[in-house]
């Protein structure tokens, strides 16, 4: 999460009268989509968590993964799947949209003396990839930043590049933000009770959120009900959803087509 502005104390005479800290320009800045450039620092950190390391052994777990696999990971991000999959298979694909993410994740695979990792900047709904390519599709927490139809636009382009056959692992956060259903209502308790927890930046947290859901900019999570169905219409086999303890969920899939061995 980036610096919040102070919220006690004599406020600095440059910064309040500088344009970027003006009380507009604040509002401004509630409104806009996430900047991911700005948050390496904390997505490695987010990363580094037990909660994910154990949803990143999960979905590597389910992706079955042989010595001849061509990985793609979409939302790659610091590479907490990337550089899981990379022993186990021939090749990984690593796709971020932000350049800041690549650029440190190319740095950690550089250390790391790690050779069968590619990384690229493009988009979950262009794949830069040819027809068939890839053997196995990862990504974590990547595809609520999508609106629905663009979740619908980048499963055509998953289903596009792998083989028939090929698999589709992924987690993401996997509900509505809605009041109707009894895990909705359950899960945004449990995150409002998670930032407020922060005390007054959390409560800040909660105002800024609430100003990008109002305009539409905040994230799309789809819940475990959608998720199956788009699978299905995307053409997709084999298809399991499962809702978490938490707000996430993991779905599995395989691309229509002969099985894999």
């Amino acid at each position: 999460m980036p610096p919040l502005p102070p919220t006690a104390g004599t406020p600095d005479p440059q910064r309040a009268s500088s344009p970027a800290f003006s009380p507009h320009a604040q509002g401004q800045r509630w409104f806009r989509e996430k900047d991911w450039d700005g948050h390496v620092g904390d997505l490695e950190q987010m990363a580094d968590s037990p909660g994910f390391l154990r949803l990143r052994d999960t979905i590597i777990g389910l992706a079955e993964l042989r010595p001849e696999d061509r990985v793609l990971d979409i939302g790659a991000g610091t590479g907490l799947l990337a550089l899981a999959a990379a022993p186990s298979v021939a090749h990984v694909h690593a796709l971020d949209v932000s350049p800041a993410m690549c650029e440190h994740l190319q740095h950690k695979v550089a250390a790391l003396g790690i050779s069968n990792i590619d990384i690229t900047v493009n988009t979950a709904t262009e794949l830069p990839l040819a027809d068939g390519s890839v053997d196995v599709v990862l990504s974590n927490y990547c595809f609520h930043h999508l609106a629905d139809p663009e979740k619908d636009r980048a499963l055509s382009e998953i289903a596009r590049v792998l083989r028939p056959g090929g698999r589709l692992v992924f987690g993401d956060m996997m509900f509505r933000l809605s009041v109707t259903d009894p895990r909705d209502r359950k899960v945004i308790a449990l995150l409002v009770k998670r930032i407020i927890r922060h005390g007054p930046a959390g409560l800040l947290r909660i105002a800024k959120n609430g100003a990008r859901i109002a305009a539409g900019r905040w994230e799309h999570p789809a819940d475990v009900e959608w998720w199956r169905a788009a699978l299905l219409r995307g053409g997709f086999t084999d298809v399991e959803v499962k809702a978490l303890e938490h707000e996430g969920g993991i779905a599995s899939a395989r691309s229509a087509g002969a099985h894999a061995a």
